[in-house]
This record gives structure tokens, sequence and C-alpha cells, in this order.
């Protein structure tokens, strides 16, 4: 990224963040966002720039799998114990690259609980099964509205729609998602199991066959998709370090609030020193500065994460004072990691597609978001209802007393009060799910667009052009106000 004559930050007085800058149109020759190429270089494998964030509340198996079939990447968080890191890992990666795994209830099943069952997906139907040794037989399909005002006591097999049209499943790997979306689009069927030798393999949906023709997925040599995991500092970080690789992660990611401290650079050389090459991408963070940037670079880092206080569920900017505004720690972070032949990624302050695609601009490779997925149906947070009939999930910030809390179960009980004490991040926050857009393949849409638009508007057909091609300028908080849409008349 350039800025305008006289826009610099070096010009003015104050770092900048995301919503302090603008970007210009440029003279472009890429006609079609469709044209765009969102491939990232930073080793991870990722056909679009966007890394779900290693919180609690955000990346489990269900979004891991969910990000990776359209591109992106999921990074499961430090509290998990390595063998349920091993298991989630094995879970995704027996998971189809283009069918969703379907939610499963029997004919015996109760209403009450396949309902319980559908806030866990975005089609909002279950595919009804007899249990076989050969594989789940499908009978039925039930949705929401076949289980409207029924009572949710009542079996499953009253209310389904039996005897559902089905898929074929190497028909569909044949023929592709377009096949796939005739065949749905000509039954005027949103969804549909697909089978395999009669037992059940996925499910597909209309909007699915279309985001499978859109994104390709993220998949390791073995053509399974990709998964990342995260580690603390503390402990033997090395014995840690080499679990979670066993377990078949595609990239390793070293996580604490400061990263421009000696235990990080001890854990990035005692990981390096015990294991050597690891085979995937080490990333380490979070830091704000050059100098942070090369020194992690330095210890073994191949990614850094930049970013200290820009988090929706981060308080260490009103606690302590100590942050960036996001874009100039991007900024000159990302020139640092040029230099030493490493990448960063952008980790926080993110609200809207232009945010990603600033950021982006600025030079990262990707974007990690949290609280902005903590609101769909992918997070591991149970759907909750509020007095006025809005959906929400909870989120909370790793550096909270409530994380604290669950990363210390291991302490003494003095030693995790005395922890719980000092927090510096939010412990309840209600992320709204947007009626529009209620699971993070919607959200990826939207962001995916805007970003690839941004990319047209610079002349740019791939990242690393958009990186170069970008012209900033600096804005009054009039001008960002200028930018927004007006909801109702004035």
């Amino acid at each position: 990224m350039r800025f305008l004559p006289g826009h610099s930050p070096a010009h003015g007085r104050w770092d900048l963040t995301y919503d302090d800058v603008f970007l210009v149109p440029d003279r472009s020759a890429v006609a079609s966002r469709h044209d765009v190429d969102l491939t990232t270089t930073d080793g991870t494998g990722t056909t679009v720039p966007l890394v779900v964030a290693n919180m609690t509340a955000v990346a489990g198996r269900r979004m891991a799998e969910t990000m990776a079939r359209r591109g992106g990447l999921a990074v499961l968080p430090q509290d998990v114990p390595a063998p349920v890191v091993a298991d989630v890992v094995a879970w995704v990666k027996s998971r189809h690259p283009m069918f969703e795994t379907p939610l499963v209830v029997t004919p015996d099943d109760t209403v009450v609980h396949a309902l319980n069952l559908l806030p866990k997906r975005s089609h909002g139907a279950a595919t009804v099964v007899e249990r076989r040794a050969g594989g789940d037989a499908v009978v039925g399909v039930v949705t929401a509205a076949d289980m409207a005002g029924v009572d949710r006591y009542a079996a499953v097999a009253s209310v389904m729609a039996g005897r559902p049209i089905t898929l074929d499943a190497e028909a569909v790997e044949k023929g592709g998602p377009r096949e796939a979306y005739e065949t749905l689009d000509a039954a005027r069927l949103d969804y549909a199991p697909v089978v395999r030798d009669g037992a059940l393999a996925g499910v597909m949906t209309r909007r699915g066959a279309l985001r499978s023709a859109l994104y390709r997925p993220a998949l390791d040599s073995a053509g399974r998709l990709r998964v990342a995991a995260a580690i603390g500092v503390n402990g033997d970080v090395a014995a840690k370090a080499e679990a979670v690789l066993a377990a078949g992660v595609d990239c390793l990611v070293v996580d604490t609030a400061h990263g421009h401290q000696e235990k990080m650079l001890a854990a990035l050389r005692s990981i390096t020193t015990r294991l050597g090459a690891l085979g995937v991408p080490l990333v380490a963070g979070n830091v704000v500065t050059r100098e942070g940037t090369l020194d992690l670079v330095a210890a073994g880092a191949d990614i850094v994460k930049v970013g200290v206080g820009p988090g929706a569920m981060c308080t260490t900017r009103m606690m302590t004072a100590v942050g960036r505004p996001q874009l100039s720690a991007v900024l000159e972070c990302a020139a640092a990691a040029a230099e030493a032949g490493a990448h960063v990624w952008a980790d926080g302050g993110v609200r809207h597609p232009r945010d990603v695609a600033l950021a982006l601009a600025a030079g990262a490779s990707q974007v990690m978001i949290g609280s902005w997925f903590a609101g769909t149906h992918e997070s591991p947070g149970d759907v909750i209802v509020d007095a006025a009939g809005r959906e929400y999930k909870e989120s909370f910030g790793m550096a909270s007393a409530r994380a604290v809390s669950a990363r210390t179960n291991d302490d003494a009980a003095f030693d995790r009060a005395r922890k719980a004490l000092f927090e510096e991040g939010v412990s309840a926050s209600r992320m709204y799910l947007d009626p529009l857009r209620p699971g993070v393949e919607d959200l990826v849409d939207h962001i995916v667009s805007g970003v690839r638009s941004a990319c047209t508007y610079a002349g740019a057909a791939t990242l690393g052009e958009f990186a170069d091609r970008a012209v900033a300028g600096v804005q009054s908080r009039a001008g960002y106000e200028e930018g927004r849409a007006v909801q109702a008349s004035w």
C-alpha cells in the first residue's frame, strides 16, 4: 500500500486504524471480481485470506470444517487438551471437501431433540436415518417448518417427509456443483441428502452447491481439509508443539498477548531446536512493531500475528494504554516481515469487509477474525434467545477472567483465584446472529465480495498485486460517516 501525497502516516502525528483510511480507485484491467485470485502465499494453503481466531467461543470442529471447505483456516484454541485436538483434527480431515456434514436423527427421536440440533447448521434441516452396519440409510428429512406447532415429545417419524430425493455422491463428484445445483433447482429443493452405496455420505444445499463453484477448499497434500491449532508459551512448549503436530495440524500457532517477550522467543527456539523443520508454518504473536516482528522471525516464526488491543473482546488498551492502532501496526510489521522473508496475519479490529481489504492492502497475508464469527451457527456456543426474541451466542476474550479460569483448571484453588483477579478481556458479551447472515459462510460471502471488489478497483488480480497497487488516503470522521449507507430516509 502507498499513500496519496501528504497522507502518509510519516507525514502526520498519529498512527492510523482502519476507520481513518480510504482507498482510491485506479486504472484497472480486471473486469470482474471473479477474475481475482485470493490464494495466499504464506504456506498455509488457504484460498481465501481468512483465519478464524483461536478463541474458545469461536473456533471448534464445525467452524474448522466449514471454513476449510470455503478456503479459509480455523485455529483451535490453546486451552484444548492435546487428545481433544487430535480428535477434532481427525474429524475435520475425515469430512468431505464438498458435502456438508449432516445433522442426523432417527425416526424414534423426539421433535425436541431434532429442534435442539437445528441451530448447529444454517440449512435448518436434519436427515432421518435408520442405523445399520453398512452405514446409515436415509428414510426422511425433517425441517423446522415440519416441527412448528407439534408436540415437542412426538416422534420425528410423525412429522418427517419420507422418501426424500437424494443425490448420488459419485455423480455429484463427477458432475460437479453445477449439476448438483441444477438437480436441486429442478426438484424445487433447497436441501438433499447425499448417498454413497445406499448409505448417507453428506448433504448438499443449493447455496452450498453455488459456493462449491465459487470457492476452492483449503486442502492438504492428501486432499483433506486443513486445520490449525494454537499453544501457549508456558510449560514444556516443545512437548506441547510435538503433540499438536502429531495430531496432524497444518499450521502451528504459538500465542500470547505480549509476543515480544523473552518467554516467547525462548518458546520458539525450543520448538525449532527440538523438532527441527516442522513441515508446517509456524506462527507467533502478538506484536505491533518492526522490532517485535524481526525478533520473532529470527527466533523461528514463519508468520507473525499483529495486533495488541484492537479485538472486540479485548480491554487491554483501556486497562493498560498498551497497544497500537491496527492499520499502522500492520503496515510496519508487514514491511519488516517482507524484508525478512516472512509474513504477517492482521489479528483483530475488523468489523466490516472494508477493514479486511485495508489489512490486506497494508501487506497482511491473512486476516484473523474472532468476535465477528462468534455470532454464527458454526461457533461452539449454544443459541440463546433474548427477551425481544433475538438470537445470540455468548463470546468472551481469551484474557478474560472466564478464559483464565478455564485455562488454569489444574492449578491450586488459591492460584486460580489470584490469576482471575487480573483480566484484560470481556467475560460475557452477546454476539447476535444476523438474520440475513446467520452462518459463517454468509459472512465469508460478505467479506470476500468486498475484498474482491476492492482488488478490482485497485486493478489487482492477486493479493500481492493488491498490496503493491493499493493507494490510500487519510480521512476525517465525517469522511468515514459519508461512506456509510443510510438505512432510513433523513
